[in-house]
């Protein structure tokens, strides 16, 4: 009888320490040195990167319609989520930033993107973004308490939900 209850009492523990695990989340961006050819999330194809427009054409597009999905975009990257690799932003003529996020947060990049020039395949919209989330990317970008704190008001921007990117001469 007690070696019934040892061994119901050791299943227990068993599978109690089993099923407590928790998902531990990546607190850095993934290794990589982003070289020509590399890709993130799904594969861009080669017909992609041919037909691939410039950010400035996408902004011209999105100027009569607010959406533009299926599309494939080729730029610089400037910057890169140093948190997790969770998003980051192409050059623009303008200077002003071109946010890019990963479909469903299905994929990170490393911070080896920034300064490489890439294709992305995705959808495009015209967004405001809301203070709270400049804000937090800010954070994510390691940005200093002063210019946190001076995003004070919403901002309309392009925003590219990536379902793949590819490192390109």
């Amino acid at each position: 009888m007690k070696l019934l209850i040892y061994s119901a009492l050791f299943s227990l523990g068993v599978s109690t320490l089993s099923f407590s695990q928790e998902a531990v989340e990546k607190p850095s961006p993934p290794a990589g040195n982003a070289i020509v050819g590399d890709y993130y999330g799904a594969d861009v194809s080669k017909a992609s990167e041919v037909k691939a427009i410039s950010v400035e054409k996408l902004e011209k597009e999105l100027e009569s319609s607010k959406k533009a999905e299926n599309i494939a975009v080729k730029g610089m990257v400037t910057d890169v989520c140093e948190k997790r690799g969770c998003w980051l932003t192409i050059k623009t003529e303008d200077g002003s930033p071109f946010f890019v996020k990963m479909k469903d947060y299905a994929f990170f990049v490393p911070t080896a993107l920034k300064g490489k020039n890439v294709v992305l395949e995705g959808n495009a919209e015209k967004k405001i973004t809301s203070v709270e989330e400049l804000q937090h990317y800010a954070k994510d970008a390691k940005k200093t308490k002063a210019e946190i704190d001076s995003i004070t008001s919403p901002k309309e921007e392009i925003r590219f939900l990536a379902n793949g990117i590819k490192v390109v001469n």
